[in-house]
């Protein structure tokens, strides 16, 4: 059973509907409980980091969600704000911890410093360059839906795919068996729904 963190702070959904039409079982959830007895983690996410850190310690989660996944060994695949909350600490609001699975810190998009738009908003070729088995049957340079105006600066050594939007950023992070996505799989149409579907196979 995967357990899809749900702390009201978007796009869980469409997530949702995404692994209905996989046939993938899933339930939403913000219960430490739920946590505790998940297979594997989902943790989507759109938002402000600050918010979203203070509302795992107020559901009480953010310890029970760390130790799942950094002692059990559970599988996580952080989508979006759930990709840079596996960082250690985030700057968007005011600076916050986060669940530091991955050392790093989430940090305005250096697109800024060449001029470009924030929020990034549209599609973008990822290139696996870290060969990650998420992306096992998707074709190098693919597409997928991005909608963000911070990334996550990765502080250690982990595999990562890339997307250009002025300068390389992390579109896609993994340490062992925790996996981040910066992009949006479940609105990136096939590519996107292979790359949950791999998740969810256990593909890693």
């Amino acid at each position: 059973m995967i357990t899809v963190i749900d702390i009201n702070i978007g796009n869980v959904a469409s997530v949702a509907r995404a692994l209905k039409h996989l046939g993938v079982e899933y339930r939403l959830s913000s219960s430490a409980e739920d946590i505790l007895s998940a297979e594997k983690i989902i943790f989507p996410g759109v938002g402000s980091f600050s918010e979203a850190a203070k509302r795992l310690g107020e559901l009480g989660i953010r310890d029970v969600l760390r130790s799942r996944v950094a002692k059990d060994k559970i599988p996580i695949l952080g989508i979006c704000l759930g990709m840079q909350l596996l960082a250690t600490t985030g700057d968007e609001g005011a600076q916050s911890q986060g669940l530091d699975l991955i050392k790093g810190r989430v940090s305005y998009h250096r697109a800024a410093q060449c001029g470009l738009k924030l929020p990034h908003i549209g599609w973008n070729e990822v290139r696996n360059s870290g060969g990650l088995r998420v992306f096992d049957s998707i074709p190098e340079e693919s597409c997928f839906y991005f909608v963000h105006s911070f990334e996550f600066i990765p502080g250690e050594a982990v595999k990562i795919a890339v997307s250009d939007y002025g300068v390389d950023f992390a579109a896609a992070i993994q340490k062992e068996h925790i996996v981040g996505v910066q992009f949006h799989p479940e609105k990136s149409q096939k590519h996107g729904l292979r790359l949950l579907d791999n998740f969810s196979k256990g593909v890693m």
